[in-house]
């Protein structure tokens, strides 16, 4: 799943591609930003981010992705 962060006076989006649920990057996210204590993510590759909850402009959690194997058509069932 890919989340996005915007931090407040930089122009660049931080992006991580995580394996984390959306609710629990929510939950995360919510509490560093209620705490102002730092939002602490890992990606897929095992990375960890870390952005100052005071310093988040927005999170934009995408949806998570079924990932496709083979050559075939893809079906969305």
């Amino acid at each position: 799943m890919e989340i996005k962060i915007g931090i407040k006076d930089v122009a660049r989006e931080v992006v991580v591609e995580s394996d984390q649920t959306p609710e629990s990057v929510q939950k995360q996210v919510s509490e560093a930003l209620a705490n102002q204590s730092l939002l602490e993510l890992a990606d897929s590759k095992g990375n960890i981010t870390l952005v100052p909850g005071a310093s988040i402009g927005y999170v934009e959690i995408g949806a998570e992705t079924r990932r496709h194997i083979g050559f075939g058509p893809f079906s969305d069932s």
